[in-house]
Parts: structure tokens; C-alpha cells; sequence
């Protein structure tokens, strides 16, 4: 048993989604979206790194060594999966490390809308599923592809940095790909994939321009494509994607997206105020007809508005979404106004002036 294990058994316990360790101070878990600090001594730099480093892969020491970043996977069997980032910064080394439950959830276990699960059962196309770092987007993407895995009879590929959940075949054969070791990029393993016989693509982040043409590529040749973006609300995804491109292209570009695109889900992490625990606020666009044509012919900003009265092909806007959280009084006006895109909607809730003085 490694030192640190004892650290992930805590952040297990406290309920925790994050363990930040620093060199010259003590360690801190996130609870809830806050950083509490764990009543343990501060770490020096040296006893620091020796603790990381005892459960760090040979190979990737030496690319940290060497570029002062990397970031890999970890496993306690039996307790769960660990996203580990390690860094340089002024006083010696630091890591954070994400927690990746060893049981996946369903769609209906995370109470997400019911149009997310159909989405597991298209037959090709590119679904993306969107939001700031933190926000359970990981979480969401496997229990949609959980979903492919006990409905469908299909081979799934999953491409990530680093591996997360790792899923068990059932009806599908899932084989999952890690960056940096079983494959040298997401880009080289998204030109593999083309000739590995797979139906679903699973990529772990769309980051780069030819990352996303060769998944757009791949949604376009009949197989089913499932990417994150940390962007935060569906119209700045297609944005986005189609803003990386250089300007010659972009045209090109928007006619491609908007064959292959089938849907955008962008979601939020709330504190809820009435458990403990956190719940997403889910904006939803389908790639409809009318979206398509608004994605050809440059006019994304009319997006939300197709959102907003397309709820019958289980669309549905971010501020909708929250507000349907506020009134079952699961979170807080607070956190319902700084996350709303509308902030005036939400300002009669609010017992005091926003704490974003910017934003009135």
C-alpha cells in the first residue's frame, strides 16, 4: 500500500472530488465545491515528491522530469480510479488529483433528462457533451456510453488522457486507448480507429483542429462519435469549433458540422442546498433541421432561441434547466444567478445585491 493511499481513502469518506497536495503546505480536499484544508502537517518538497512518486509510472517520472507536467491514471481496486496531474510551481512539486467512481452511474441514477440516453442509441453521428472543468461532463459521457454498452451490440473505442471510467463489456466490446501509452496522440489514435472496425468513438477531449476534423471525419463515415469541449453553453460549442478552423475553411467547416452534429449537451455542477451533494443544470440542443440550417448559414446566435421552443425534441436552455432546480429548491438564488446566462430572471430571488458587482 502506498503513502498517499491513505489521503484517497479520506477523500473517499469525506465524499470529496478532488485531493490538492503542494509542497509547503498541508493537503486539501474539494467538498462540495469548497477547498478544505486536511488536518495533517505541511509537506516538504522532497517528502512530497517521494510520496508521488511511489505511485508513479517509470516512464512518466521521466517526462515530468523533463517537461514539468504529465498526467496519468491510478487504481486502489475495490476503493476507485484516480485522475492524477502532476506539476512544477515556485515551491517545489504539486499534484491534484481527481476521484473517477469504480461504478459507473445511469442516466437515470445521475436523474439526467431521458433524451440523454436515447442519444446511445443513434446510429452515426457527433455528440458532444460540454462544460467548465469540474463539471461532470466525464460523468455524464460514461453513463451514455454505459448505456451503448448494455443496449447495443457494437465495438466501442474509447480514447482518453488518461483512461477514467473503465467500462466491462457486456453486450458491446469496449477497448480503451490512453495517450501517451497506448497511442502517441488523440489525433493518431482517431486516424487508428478508422481501421480498427469500431461503430462508437469515444474521445476523451476534442483540443486541437485536426483532432476535431478527424472526429467529424469519422462521424461523417457512418460511425457514432462522442467528444467533450470545455466550452460553457451549446451555441459557443459550435462556435468554437468552427472559430479553430482558419477563416478560408470555416464555411466548409459549417456545412460538414452541421451534417455530422446530432446533439450538444452543456452542463453546470451546483451545490445543492437541500441534501448533501451536488446536482448539473443540462443545456440541450438537438440537431434538428432548423438548427442545421442555422449552423450553414452562420447564424448561431439564433440558436437559443430554437432551444427555447423546441422542447418537444427534449431541447432545453441552460436557464431553464436551472430554474426548474430553484424551484424544487434543490440550489441556492446565489448559485442559480451567477451561473444563468439571463441574470434578470433570477434577480427576484436574490436576498441581497450578486456578489458579481460586474454583472448588474
Amino acid at each position: 500500500m502506498a503513502q498517499i493511499d491513505g489521503f484517497f481513502k479520506l477523500m473517499n469518506d469525506e465524499g470529496a472530488s478532488d485531493l490538492h497536495m503542494v509542497a509547503e503546505q498541508q493537503p486539501l480536499l474539494r467538498i462540495r465545491g469548497d477547498m478544505e484544508r486536511v488536518k495533517f502537517k505541511k509537506l516538504g518538497n522532497e517528502e512530497l515528491r517521494a510520496m508521488l512518486y511511489e505511485i508513479c509510472p517509470e516512464e512518466k517520472i521521466k517526462v515530468f522530469e523533463e517537461t514539468g507536467d504529465i498526467d496519468f491514471g491510478y487504481e486502489i481496486p475495490g476503493l476507485a480510479r484516480y485522475r492524477c496531474n502532476f506539476f512544477m510551481q515556485k515551491y517545489g512539486i504539486g499534484a491534484v488529483f481527481r476521484e473517477i467512481p469504480s461504478e459507473i452511474m445511469t442516466v437515470e441514477q445521475l436523474g439526467l433528462p431521458k433524451v440523454i440516453a436515447r442519444l446511445a442509441h443513434l446510429p452515426k453521428g457527433l455528440v458532444l457533451v460540454t462544460g467548465p472543468t469540474g463539471s461532470g461532463k466525464s460523468t455524464t459521457l460514461a453513463a451514455i456510453v454505459d448505456e451503448c454498452n448494455k443496449t447495443r451490440k457494437d465495438h466501442i473505442l474509447t480514447i482518453e488522457d488518461p483512461i477514467e471510467f473503465v467500462h466491462r463489456s457486456q453486450k458491446c466490446i469496449i477497448n480503451h486507448r490512453e495517450v501517451g501509452t497506448h497511442t502517441n496522440s488523440f489525433s493518431a489514435a482517431l486516424r487508428g480507429a478508422l481501421r480498427e472496425d469500431p461503430d462508437i468513438i469515444m474521445v476523451g477531449e476534442l483540443r486541437d483542429l485536426e483532432t476535431i476534423t478527424l472526429a467529424m471525419e469519422a462521424a461523417m463515415t457512418g460511425h457514432l462519435v462522442f467528444g467533450t469541449l470545455h466550452t460553457i453553453n451549446a451555441m459557443k460549442t459550435v462556435d468554437r469549433i468552427i472559430e479553430i478552423f482558419p477563416a478560408s475553411q470555416q464555411g466548409q467547416v459549417r456545412s460538414t458540422l452541421a451534417d455530422a452534429l446530432k446533439a450538444v449537451v452543456s452542463q453546470t455542477l451546483f451545490k445543492r442546498v437541500d441534501i448533501k451533494g451536488r446536482c448539473a443544470a443540462l443545456e440541450i440542443l438537438i440537431a434538428t433541421p432548423a438548427v442545421r440550417n442555422l449552423i450553414r448559414d452562420a447564424k448561431t446566435f439564433q440558436i437559443l432561441s430554437t432551444m427555447q421552443t423546441g422542447k418537444k425534441y427534449g431541447m432545453q436552455t441552460l436557464d431553464d434547466a436551472i430554474m426548474l432546480l430553484l424551484d424544487k429548491r434543490m440550489i441556492g438564488a446565489d448559485d442559480a444567478y451567477s451561473n444563468a446566462v439571463e441574470k434578470a430572471k433570477f434577480l427576484k430571488f436574490l436576498k441581497k445585491s450578486p456578489s458579481d458587482f460586474t454583472e448588474v
